[in-house]
């Protein structure tokens, strides 16, 4: 293969990334598999081998390359790859390249401005099972002058290549294969996940995924506590086909709602359903969502679409932010606060007239560990105070 030259290498990768894009939605469209209605499942892509490969040969990673296929690193999630130079790889005659092209690439796309945000010492789990990365970085007092390290390999090239999909880093080196022991250290602490999937489902293993994103994202985004929620609930958590979670941020939490939010995390999530914000603001008031929790549903209590003047409120809970994180699987809202319970005492028909219904500005406090709802309520539909400070195994983590 000639030589690319700087100039052309832009104008090289978007043709290659063109025809493999193209190649990929049309070979897609008519495999991607079937969901019942009610489910709200986005269609599954997959990005094969072959477009990374693309990628990596154009950068001018030819070893990586020729080790992109035999290292099965087709996704249909977001990846980062810690590349190392060809003349890097050649040092190590016995390195197997495939095992050493999944022990370099991690789910998620880590940009090098989060990388240097990182606390010191963080582990990322790699697409080798059970094998972590260890981000490190310079003690600069600046930093956007950080230099990061990947297991002590300096990042020399950083967001060398980024089109959403696949992220790449160019390393001064390369890490040597990771030892099985190599996410035991501080685990609790570290950004790696239970990770069982042998006999799981395609589905299942995209799940996990998309869960790890989240909570990736949502650990360093000001939402720390409903991110490790979210890794403590992970087994079961991973078998839904898609989901909505209503966070708080990690504020509000250790000031206020903290308690009857995290021993009620389930009755904050909607299992099977991915609500984007396009999808919420055409609920009607009245509607209810299923939780986690049996028999216990979410009612939307203020429809949305008239701006900030007119927000969605469910169970008289403004939702603060919408799309706060999404993925393929997995959308978060944030709320002002924890949700208190809702209960039927008549059951709604298509003709309710909701207009109708006594409607005084609601009020929602904390006061001595409870939750105080004095708010109008949609017709057929009467609220009962939630006491907070009673915990109840059952509810909670």
């Amino acid at each position: 293969m000639a030589a690319i030259s700087l100039k052309q290498k832009p104008l090289v990768l978007a043709f290659v990334l063109y025809l493999s894009i193209s190649a990929t939605t049309s070979a897609f469209t008519s495999s991607a598999p079937s969901f019942p209605p009610s489910v709200n499942q986005p269609e599954l892509l997959t990005y094969p081998t072959t477009l990374i490969a693309s990628i990596l040969s154009t950068l001018g990673f030819q070893e990586l390359s020729s080790a992109a296929v035999d290292a099965n690193l087709s996704t249909s999630t977001p990846i980062t790859i810690f590349a190392p130079s060809d003349s890097s790889l050649l040092t190590c005659p016995s390195c197997s390249l495939p095992l050493l092209l999944q022990e370099h690439a991690v789910p998620g796309l880590y940009p090098n401005h989060f990388l240097r945000n990182l606390a010191f010492g963080t582990k990322l789990e790699t697409l080798a099972s059970e094998h972590c990365l260890t981000i490190t970085s310079s003690a600069a007092q600046n930093v956007s002058t950080r230099v990061v390290f990947v297991n002590g390999v300096e990042i020399s090239e950083p967001d060398l290549f980024n089109n959403g999909v696949f992220l790449i880093h160019g390393l001064r080196g390369f890490v040597s294969h990771l030892s099985p022991l190599s996410c035991n250290v501080e685990r609790m602490t570290t950004l790696s996940f239970p990770q069982p999937w042998l006999h799981k489902s395609p589905l299942s293993s995209i799940m996990r995924l998309m869960l790890k994103d989240a909570i990736i994202r949502l650990r360093f985004g000001g939402y720390s506590i409903v991110s490790l929620a979210l890794k403590v609930k992970f087994g079961e958590l991973s078998e839904l086909k898609s989901m909505t979670v209503f966070a708080l941020d990690d504020i509000s939490i250790f000031s206020s709602a903290g308690y009857a939010y995290l021993h009620h995390f389930r009755f904050h999530v909607v299992p099977n359903r991915r609500l984007m914000a396009a999808d919420l603001l055409t609920l009607q008031a009245a509607t209810t969502l299923p939780t986690m929790e049996i028999g216990q549903n979410l009612v939307v209590t203020a429809a949305g679409g008239g701006g900030q003047f007119s927000p969605v409120k469910i169970n008289y809970v403004k939702v603060t932010t919408m799309d706060l994180l999404h993925n393929s699987r997995i959308v978060v809202h944030a709320v002002s606060t924890a949700f208190p319970r809702m209960h039927h005492h008549l059951s709604l028909t298509d003709g309710a007239a909701v207009e109708e219904a006594y409607r005084p500005p609601c009020d929602i406090s904390l006061d001595g560990g409870f939750c105080e709802v004095a708010a109008p309520v949609p017709a057929g539909i009467r609220s009962t105070p939630d006491i907070i400070g009673r915990l109840d195994d059952r509810d909670g983590l």
